[in-house]
C-alpha cells in the first residue's frame, strides 16, 4: 500500500512539473514567440536593404537611356539588354578584365604567401627585434595615399616599372601585406605549438612543417587574407589611375571612369559595368565563404 502511495505522488509530481512546463514556463536562454518573430523581423528587413542596392542597380542598368536615373519609374516599359551590348562589344571591357585579374591574382598570390610566412615566423620564431618588425609593418599602414605616390612614382618610373602589371601588384603587396602579417600572425597563435614540435620529431624541417601540417589548419586564415587581398586590388582606383597610363590597361575600377566626362555622365553604361563588374567579385567570395566566418573570428583570441 505504501510503495503505491509513493509511485502515485511520484506521477503526480512529474504530471505537474510537466503541465507546468507546458504552461508557458521557458527553459534559460530559450526566447519567447514574440521575440522571436521580431528577431526574423529585423533579419528580414536587414536582408531587404543588403539586396536593395543590387536590385536597384540592376534596374538602372536595363534602362536605355542615361537620364533615366531621374525617373526611374519609366525604365519598366522600355527595359532592353542594350546597354550591356554596348559595354561588351563597345569599350575595352574585356581589356580591363584581363588586367585586372592579372592584378588581383597576382597581388592575392604574392602578398597570401608573404604574409602567411611572415606571420608564422613572428608567431613561432623569437629573434632579435620581432615585436618591433610588427610594429614596423602597423606603421606603414598610417601614411595617405597622397603621401606615398610621389615617392612611390619615383620609385617605379627608376625601375621601369610604370604602366606594367608587376609595378602596380607590388603597389597593391605594400597595403595588403602588413594587414595581412598582422592577421595570419594571430591565427597562428591559435594552434597549438605541439604541432610544430610533432613535426620536428617526424624529421620536418622548419618550412615542412609550415607547409604540411600548419598550412592546412590554417585554412580560414588564409581564406581571409586572400579575400582582404582580392577586395584591395579590385576596387583600388588612385594608385591604379596613377601607375596605369595606357587605356588598355585600366583595371574595372579606373574604367568605370571612362563613362564620366567634365560635361556628361553615362549612368546607364556605368550602371550595366558595374553589374558585370560585380560577378568574379562574387564569384570570388562564394569560394573563400565556407572558410571566411572562421577566418574573422579565429584570430581574435588565442587558444
Amino acid at each position: 500500500m505504501s510503495t503505491t502511495t509513493v509511485e502515485t505522488s511520484a506521477a503526480k509530481t512529474a504530471r505537474a512539473s510537466s503541465a507546468g512546463t507546458s504552461g508557458g514556463s521557458r527553459r534559460r536562454g530559450e526566447i519567447g514567440p514574440g521575440a522571436r518573430l521580431a528577431s526574423h523581423g529585423i533579419l528580414i528587413v536587414a536582408s531587404l536593404a543588403a539586396l536593395f542596392p543590387i536590385v536597384w542597380l540592376v534596374y538602372l542598368s536595363l534602362g536605355p537611356d542615361k537620364d533615366d536615373y531621374l525617373h526611374p519609374g519609366g525604365i519598366w516599359g522600355k527595359m532592353t539588354f542594350d546597354n550591356y551590348t554596348f559595354v561588351l562589344q563597345k569599350t575595352k571591357f574585356f581589356d580591363w578584365l584581363q588586367t585586372t585579374l592579372i592584378v588581383v591574382l597576382g597581388t592575392t598570390l604574392i602578398g597570401v604567401v608573404i604574409s602567411a610566412t611572415t606571420g608564422y615566423a613572428v608567431s613561432r620564431m623569437r629573434f632579435p627585434g620581432y615585436r618591433k618588425f610588427m610594429w614596423v609593418l602597423l606603421v606603414t599602414q598610417m601614411f595617405p595615399v597622397a603621401v606615398l605616390m610621389v615617392p612611390m612614382y619615383q620609385i617605379l618610373s627608376d625601375l621601369q616599372l610604370i604602366d606594367t602589371y608587376l609595378g602596380l601588384i607590388l603597389v597593391y603587396c605594400t597595403t595588403t601585406i602588413p594587414y595581412c602579417a598582422w592577421l595570419m600572425k594571430g591565427y597562428f597563435d591559435t594552434i597549438p605549438f605541439e604541432i610544430d614540435e610533432a613535426g620536428r620529431v617526424d624529421g620536418l624541417t622548419p618550412f615542412g612543417t609550415f607547409a604540411r601540417l600548419i598550412l592546412p589548419l590554417a585554412r580560414p586564415g588564409l581564406a581571409v587574407a586572400a579575400f582582404y587581398s582580392f577586395l584591395t586590388a579590385f576596387g583600388e582606383v588612385a594608385f591604379a589611375s596613377t601607375f596605369m597610363l595606357s587605356d588598355t590597361k585600366y583595371t574595372f575600377a579606373v574604367g568605370l571612369q571612362t563613362f564620366v566626362s567634365e560635361h556628361d555622365a553615362q549612368r546607364n553604361l556605368m550602371a550595366a559595368t558595374a553589374v558585370l563588374i560585380a560577378i568574379p567579385a562574387a564569384a570570388f567570395f562564394y569560394f573563400v565563404q565556407k572558410n571566411l566566418v572562421t577566418g574573422l573570428t579565429a584570430g581574435g583570441t588565442k587558444g
